[in-house]
């Protein structure tokens, strides 16, 4: 049984409908965050550049843009700006999922300027609380001498500051929940074999839950409740 030309080019009409509705609202999707993906777009020109180095150099660049003790004490701000322009291990495409489910939301939610001073903050206080807690241990011993030239780059002080304030996205009781969860991940590393990089972690979700005073007067909490009743309806 052979379908009608007339029939094929209706249906191929409608698929092309249907894939540029997709697309119109996927790029509204990512103009409403314009500074979440900047950043993850800067981190995928920068993870392409990584898998073109070699192993050995790599690991020379990257510390040279690490926030370690070292390059902290020599040149703070750069190092605090330019490491959080990489990813440690090359994997970016999990990245685009967390920042999509995470960061657009809150860029979306407090508006861009609210939601890279939590970014900022995270960033840069975690990194220097755990860098000082590190720094510490190495003057009584418990750290190596080595440790102040240890590879620490990345977006994950900033992305846990960011997972933290969106609790105050969601509405009681559903809130609580989500702050347990929050709690449990990035808290349990601490009970066992702890590194900075956890301890890190773990401030970084203090700040952002310290950010509350930015998320005031930036609409109704998000009740999933409500979402799930409109579903169904």
């Amino acid at each position: 049984m052979s379908i009608p030309l007339a029939t094929i080019v209706a249906w191929l009409n409608r698929l092309m409908r249907i894939f540029r509705d997709l697309g119109d609202r996927l790029w509204a999707y990512v103009r409403s965050a314009p500074g979440t993906y900047v950043w993850l777009a800067v981190l995928f020109v920068t993870t392409v550049a990584l898998h073109h180095m070699s192993p050995e150099f790599e690991q020379d660049f990257l510390r040279q843009r690490s926030t370690n003790i070292h390059e902290l004490s020599n040149d703070p701000l750069r190092v605090l700006v330019q490491s959080a322009m990489w990813i440690d291990g090359g994997r970016w495409l999990p990245y685009a999922v967390l920042y999509t489910v995470f960061h657009a939301q809150a860029e979306r939610w407090l508006g861009t300027a609210r939601w890279l001073m939590v970014c900022v903050a995270a960033h840069v206080l975690a990194t220097l609380i755990s860098e000082g807690a590190l720094l510490r241990a190495v003057h009584e011993g418990v750290a190596p001498q080595s440790a102040v030239n240890t590879l620490d780059i990345g977006v994950s002080y900033a992305l846990a500051g960011v997972v933290a304030v969106l609790t105050y996205r969601i509405a009681p009781p559903w809130r609580y929940l989500y702050l347990a969860g929050v709690l449990v991940v990035y808290g349990l590393p601490l009970l066992s074999a702890p590194t900075f990089t956890d301890l890190g972690h773990f401030v970084s979700v203090l700040i952002g839950l310290a950010c509350y005073p930015l998320v005031r007067g930036r609409g109704k909490a998000w009740n999933p409740k409500e979402t799930v009743a409109a579903l169904r309806g």
